[in-house]
Order: C-alpha cells, then sequence, then structure tokens
C-alpha cells in the first residue's frame, strides 16, 4: 500500500505548482552609472526639429567622462569617429552604439537635426551602455 501511495504522490507532482525560478536581477548599479543616468534624463532633448549639436556633443562628453573613469588607462578620451564607437561596443555590444555614427559625426554639425525615433533610439542606446558596460 505504501509503494502505490508513494507512486500516486510522485505522479500527483506534476499538478502542482512548481516555485518559479527567480531571474538573475540586474546588478545594483553604482554611484557613478547613476549619477551618469540622471545627468542623460537631464539633457534637453532636440526634438521638433531643433538642432541637436551640442545634445550630441553632451552625450559624447558624458560617455568620455565615464570613460576616463572605468578605463582610466585605455586612452579612449583620444578616440574618435568609428574607432570611439568600436571601442565603446566593445565595452558593451548590447547598446549597438556602432550603429549611431550621428553620434561622432553629428557633433560637428551644429546644425544637425534628428527626428523623434532617432533621438529616442540613441537615448536608449546611451542608456544601456551606462547600465551594463564591462
Amino acid at each position: 500500500m505504501i509503494p502505490l501511495a508513494a507512486w500516486g504522490m510522485w505522479r500527483l507532482r506534476v499538478l502542482l505548482p512548481v516555485k518559479a525560478s527567480q531571474s538573475r536581477s540586474e546588478q545594483p548599479l553604482d554611484p557613478v552609472r547613476l549619477a551618469a543616468l540622471a545627468e542623460l534624463a537631464s539633457l534637453p532633448k532636440p526634438y521638433d526639429g531643433a538642432p541637436a549639436g551640442a545634445w550630441l556633443q553632451q552625450i559624447n562628453g558624458l560617455l568620455k567622462r565615464l570613460c576616463r573613469n572605468h578605463y582610466p588607462h585605455s586612452q579612449s578620451h583620444t578616440l574618435n569617429g568609428r574607432k570611439w564607437l568600436a571601442f565603446l561596443d566593445n565595452r558593451c555590444p548590447a547598446a549597438g552604439l556602432t550603429r549611431w555614427m550621428i553620434l561622432v559625426e553629428g557633433a560637428y554639425k551644429p546644425e544637425c537635426k534628428l527626428d523623434d525615433k532617432a533621438i529616442s533610439g540613441l537615448t536608449q542606446a546611451v542608456d544601456t551602455w551606462i547600465r551594463k558596460h564591462v
């Protein structure tokens, strides 16, 4: 009788709710990253056809300061153009910043204009980079 009860209990286990495995949450962000995210959020975005050159320069400056802080011996602050974007992507491929050549080109064009979708996409990519770079 006991083996039959044990077998029945074993078969019923499939009907019992299984404790969901806890997904690994993101690590808490360090104060430098939190400050960078706050700065990114506070930058006035150039919506409605406003010139984007100054905004792009501010984003580049923010990223350069972060790289100087996190990678002091890499000389990343001397990089520009594709090499700069490749450096950023090597540290966080998930951000996909090499797709945003406007980040380095538009900074030198004060009258550069971006549509709202590009502004949102670039902001999201930079946010991802700040959160996840290694």
